[in-house]
């Protein structure tokens, strides 16, 4: 059984910067960080596997991440904590890209990794974990989208997940957050989940862990080892336009009374807020 966890590098939470020409989040800063909810997802994986303890067929988590050279960082991190393996999609060719180019660039991504080409279905044994959203876009649609373009049934905000064996065919029940509650779902294999920040709580990585991430070999994908158009990714390859990027101006006409002990500045704000209608009992 492979696990697919996908993971994003986003910048802390005070060092999100756009660039206003062409109004792309810049990625290329040092202080950035592991998608928290990706960590829930990773750890989501970890319980998976560590349900097959001593079975030979204990499942591979693979990290994927699509993003600039920084991005090795996040998943040689995720190598630490205890990802069998990592790959890195990162090409001048993905800069720029929306959810959209981002689900196709990742489902090629994820067909590379399984080996199969488009229009063939990934193997039985299947599963891939996304985090609920990412903190630097807030949309939770590359997910689904990815389920979409893969064409494999996909579940929401998901809290617990449990895999279920029948005659031989492994399956998986999960529960999942709707509005008034939650919802038990069984899911054949191939499927997609993305997991909320109740599931679990993430481990850290390990001084070993950290050692061996620093030497193990990440391989670099471009659109040309993915087998893709390079014009469906990037910003030519995304239909979402930003048209403006700004920052709000604030003005405000401030006045400064300073207490004298001579009754000014408390005349002052008594006629100030008069004029604004505010009376005073």
């Amino acid at each position: 059984m492979d696990i697919y966890v996908l993971i994003k590098q986003v910048p802390g939470t005070s060092n999100v910067k756009m660039d206003e020409e062409t109004g792309t989040m810049i990625r290329t800063d040092t202080e950035n960080v592991i998608n928290p909810l990706d960590e829930n997802a990773l750890q989501a994986a970890f319980d998976l596997r560590s349900g097959f303890a001593g079975s030979e067929s204990s499942p591979r988590v693979v990290a994927v991440s699509m993003g600039p050279r920084p991005a090795m960082g996040a998943l040689r991190e995720a190598l630490a904590m205890g990802a069998d393996a990592a790959v890195l999609l990162c090409d001048k060719a993905f800069a720029g890209s929306d959810t959209i180019a981002t689900a196709e660039a990742l489902a090629a991504g994820i067909r590379h990794q399984a080996g199969i080409t488009p229009g063939q279905p990934l193997p039985d044994d299947t599963l891939i974990i996304c985090g609920e959203r990412a903190t630097d876009g807030e949309t939770g649609q590359v997910g689904p989208m990815i389920a979409a373009l893969l064409g494999l049934p996909v579940s929401t905000y998901v809290r617990r997940i449990e895999t279920v064996e029948r005659g031989g065919e492994l399956s998986l029940l999960v529960e999942r957050i709707v509005e008034d509650g939650f919802e038990r779902v069984r899911l054949a294999l191939p499927a997609l989940v993305t997991v909320v920040k109740d599931i679990n709580q993430p481990g850290f990585p390990t001084l070993a862990g950290k050692i061996a991430a620093k030497n193990a070999d990440v391989p670099v994908l471009g659109p040309a080892e993915l087998g893709i158009d390079p014009a469906i990714v990037g910003l030519g390859g995304s239909p979402t336009r930003v048209i403006k990027v700004f920052r709000p101006k604030f003005s405000r006409d401030t006045r400064l009374h300073t207490y004298d002990n001579s009754g000014k500045a408390v005349g002052a704000l008594v006629e100030f807020l008069g004029e604004r209608g505010i009376g005073l009992n």
